[in-house]
């Protein structure tokens, strides 16, 4: 479990390189709100296939070599984008397709390690709740500290070293896995229960997408997270760098803006991690959602300097922060082991499904309209989506654990979910 926890957190500190370093790239070398918005389409699109067929692959090849060899890939695409840039030789379609690999490879190995947790901490003897509060915060505390980084970063030396710097912690994500996972029985290829073949994967797969359709909680899980990945997707990816860039001053207030977010995340999981298990999850779930969604928006594109916005952002980070833990031990809790990659890979697609539109409707709503139409459009639909836990009775479901080995528990089921801040690799 510790191997795990540090790949995690090596690989999400660079995902915030990333997530600074590639917007500030084509904002400098192009000046483009809409092309920002073409590469984040262009990034996450391939991510709703590698989720969505991924599953069985997963369990086929082995959560480890899976996990490794998405890292590597991942690193290799985003270290080419600064040496082409360096020898003159990058066009902005290379930049979209290197872009398109990284999130197509990138996905199947974050969900490899995520479906480990409930095996490693049995292996460590830590209750379920409080390894999935773990992961986050150390998650969360690697984005902290990646966005630190990539601020001070972009402003000494560029977006171009910030880029050859994630490409790095890839690497050693990968070497971590390898080394550390070996001989762990859940981490290897599963034996499959019948003869390898195109139609014994298409039944698995069949497998997670009916678990999912017959969850009420699952269905609605997914499709609030849906919306609300897209929405944080055209925040990252553009709303906020161009925010930065016009108003508060360049890529170190930004840094400083997502250190603050992922700080007080960290903060939030750990405390709900400590705590969390005394309060009706559905309660806690709706309040940080509601207190870490359209407020960032609102507050963005009503004020032009740093100070509220500073603010905003750790209070949203606090709710944010207590988000995953509950989600996760939702999942572990009623997901079957063997359905578990299955069911992750659909409802990651599931999950992720808006973000490709996301990133491309707030670069063109900014070209369009400037950056206070579309915060304040953005936030708006962020404030009707997080309403869906007080509206909607399945959701009530959140708070009574029950495992099932052949579908969905009652009253309600399952669910796996991506971060909602979308700035996982």
């Amino acid at each position: 479990m510790a191997a795990v926890l540090a790949a995690n957190a090596v690989s999400t500190a660079g995902s915030s390189l990333t997530l600074i370093g590639v917007p500030w790239f084509v904002l400098q070398t192009t000046g483009s709100a809409g092309r920002a918005g073409v590469v984040a389409f262009c990034a996450t699109l391939p991510v709703i296939v590698a989720a969505l067929v991924g599953g069985p692959v997963i369990d086929r090849i082995g959560r480890r070599r899976v996990s490794a060899a998405s890292d590597l890939v991942c690193g290799l695409s985003v270290g080419t984008i600064p040496l082409l840039h360096h020898l003159g030789l990058l066009e902005f379609w290379m930049l979209c397709a290197l872009m398109a690999v990284g999130g197509l490879v990138h996905t199947p190995g974050l969900t490899a390690r995520g479906v480990l947790l409930p095996n490693l901490a049995e292996h460590a003897g830590t209750p379920l709740a409080r390894a999935a509060g773990l992961y986050d915060a150390v998650s969360r505390g690697a984005r902290m500290v990646g966005a630190a980084v990539a601020g001070v970063l972009i402003a000494a030396f560029g977006a171009e070293t910030v880029l050859l710097l994630d490409a790095v912690t890839f690497g050693v994500s990968a070497l971590l896995v390898c080394a550390f996972l070996r001989g762990v029985p859940a981490a290897e290829p599963q034996r499959a229960a019948g003869k390898v073949s195109f139609a014994a994967y298409r039944a698995e797969l069949a497998e997670g997408w009916a678990f999912l359709t017959r969850s009420r909680l699952l269905l609605g899980i997914t499709v609030m997270v849906m919306m609300t990945n897209g929405l944080d997707q055209g925040w990252s990816s553009v709303l906020l760098p161009v925010h930065g860039r016009d108003v508060l001053g360049g890529a170190t207030t930004i840094g400083l803006m997502i250190s603050l977010f992922g700080g007080f995340a960290l903060l939030g999981a750990l405390l709900y991690g400590a705590w969390g298990e005394r309060f009706p999850r559905r309660a806690v779930f709706a309040a940080a959602f509601l207190v870490s969604g359209a407020t960032r928006y609102a507050v963005a594109a009503l004020t032009d300097t740093a100070l509220p916005l500073a603010v905003t952002m750790a209070l949203a980070g606090l709710g944010v922060g207590m988000l995953n833990p509950i989600l996760s031990t939702v999942m572990y809790e009623r997901v079957p082991e063997e359905l578990r990659s299955r069911v992750a890979g659909v409802t990651t697609a599931g999950c992720e499904l808006t973000m490709p539109v996301g990133g491309l409707a707030a670069g063109l709503l900014v070209d369009g309209f400037g950056v206070g139409t579309a915060l304040l459009l953005f936030g708006g639909t962020y404030l009707l989506t997080t309403l869906a836990p007080l509206v909607f009775p399945a959701w009530r479901g959140m708070e009574w654990p029950q495992v099932s080995r052949t579908g969905p528990a009652l009253p309600g089921s399952v669910r796996e979910e991506r971060s909602p801040h979308p700035s996982a690799k």
